[in-house]
């Protein structure tokens, strides 16, 4: 019998004050919480296991990139005075694959816009507020390795992906 799938979660979306600005983005469902409950479901904030503070500066993507670019080595992410913190976000996604891997995790479920987590959009490295499509480097690392990632936005669709094999 083939076991139920498990998934990462960004820890905000637990409502762990994880947040550059110290709060959360807690993610109010009745499935994800039996998720946890049960066990198939792991919190985790990369920007913490990469030794980030709480609170933090934020954070964006510089010049309209995203995470693959910064993988690739060609996009850096940057605090609003320019301080360089791609190597704590690539060593943050590192540390989540590492986990996924470990706890078998092949979904993902994190925050949009973030240069972390973003999946379907990140902020353009101008902290004026703009987004464009893109995602984060740790999703960009899991997507990498074959790990789906899904945004809160597609819930129903990661809930789909979530159900036990009717065929195990």
């Amino acid at each position: 019998m083939t076991a139920p799938p498990r998934l990462l979660v960004s820890a905000c979306l637990l409502g762990r004050p994880v947040r550059y600005d110290g709060g959360h983005r807690a993610f109010d469902s009745a499935r994800l919480a039996d998720w946890v409950a049960q066990g198939r479901a792991i919190g985790f904030c990369p920007e913490v296991a990469a030794g980030l503070p709480t609170p933090r500066p934020p954070a964006e993507i510089a010049d309209g990139a995203d995470g693959a670019a910064v993988l690739d080595g060609q996009a850096a992410i940057i605090e609003p005075y320019g301080r360089d913190v791609t190597a704590a976000y690539r060593a943050g996604a590192e540390a989540a694959l590492d986990l996924a891997r470990r706890e078998g995790c092949r979904l993902a479920l994190l925050t949009d816009g973030s240069p972390s987590c973003g999946s379907g959009f990140v902020y353009d490295g101008s902290f004026s507020g703009q987004r464009h499509a893109g995602m984060g480097v740790t999703t960009a690392l899991l997507r990498a390795h074959g790990i789906t990632v899904f945004a809160p936005a597609e819930f129903e669709a990661l809930a789909v992906a979530m159900a036990p094999d009717p065929q195990a």
